[in-house]
């Protein structure tokens, strides 16, 4: 993976992924849907899709991301880093609803009806993230959206952990029973169909490394493939941005970074929340005083 190859994945549409990786180089499978998962209905309203869109108001790429106030969605540094340096316009909607399959994927800007279901926002980076990732594994893969609008209806918000929660669990003896759930809005299925609704999935998995080359102190390492639980699995193409909760918790231990491989299967990589830097980055909108 981060050897030799790394493949940045912006959800959808080819022509896009061929204009980033020729702009950038190739290098880690980006922007990650929930695999193996099932629908989230209801019960984490404040994880949200997110639309990028070109100077012309077409659709080009999807993420996830989570509502930390009700005017700040926390996302990957991947997703905003398309929004705010690939286009001047710097368009960016999401929207909180659970089930958008009347939709294809989402429609351009200016649709009335997607405009009634979603919230404009303003995309910025975290000023160490870099496209070609040269600080690997330290990524900085972060992004906030400033929405212009408070959402409505939402009272509850994803959190922050505590300053090195994960750590624990470099060393304990059976930390891969340690169980994390990924909420998105990202592909359902690669291989052997391909499955892209745009509907809010979670799906479970287990710990798997803290201490490698591709995590180390950075990155979260969870497992992503079917088990035998109902909605084991992991993110796929789309689920950039969302939250690694842990366990069933609102407490976000990452966010979807990357993956190993184009058929979302394997390993899933999310950027730590836990790190000073992290959450430095957040709260410098949540707490802009």
């Amino acid at each position: 993976m981060r050897w030799k190859t790394r493949y940045y994945f912006f959800s959808s549409l080819a022509v896009l992924s061929l204009i980033v990786v020729g702009f950038i180089g190739g290098f880690v499978n980006k922007a990650y849907a929930i695999t193996y998962g099932e629908p989230d209905g209801d019960e984490h309203p404040y994880v949200g899709v997110v639309a990028v869109y070109d100077d012309s108001g077409v659709f080009v790429t999807r993420g996830t991301g989570i509502l930390m106030s009700p005017t700040v969605v926390l996302t990957a540094g991947h997703v905003t880093w398309v929004a705010e340096n690939l286009f001047s316009k710097h368009y960016v909607k999401v929207s909180f609803e659970s089930d958008l399959s009347q939709f294809v994927l989402p429609p351009d800007y200016d649709d009335p009806a997607w405009e009634a279901l979603s919230y404009n926002g303003t995309p910025y980076t975290h000023p160490n993230y870099y496209p070609d990732d040269r600080y690997f594994p330290n990524t900085c893969d972060i992004g906030v959206i400033e929405l212009d609008e408070p959402v409505e209806g939402i009272d509850e918000y994803g959190l922050l952990p505590e300053i090195s929660a994960l750590d624990v669990l470099a060393t304990k003896r059976g930390h891969q029973d340690r169980i994390f759930t990924t909420v998105g809005y990202g592909y359902q299925s690669v291989r052997p169909f391909l499955q892209i609704d745009v509907v809010r999935y979670k799906a479970t998995s287990k710990l798997v490394n803290l201490r490698s080359a591709l995590t180390d102190g950075y990155n979260l390492h969870t497992s992503n493939n079917p088990g035998k639980g109902q909605g084991t699995g992991g993110s796929c193409f789309g689920d950039s941005g969302g939250p690694v909760f842990f366990d069933d918790t609102s407490v976000i231990a990452a966010i979807v970074s990357f993956g190993k491989n184009n058929n979302c299967k394997g390993a899933d990589f999310g950027y730590r929340m836990d790190i000073p830097d992290s959450q430095n980055y957040v709260y410098s909108f949540l707490n802009p005083d």
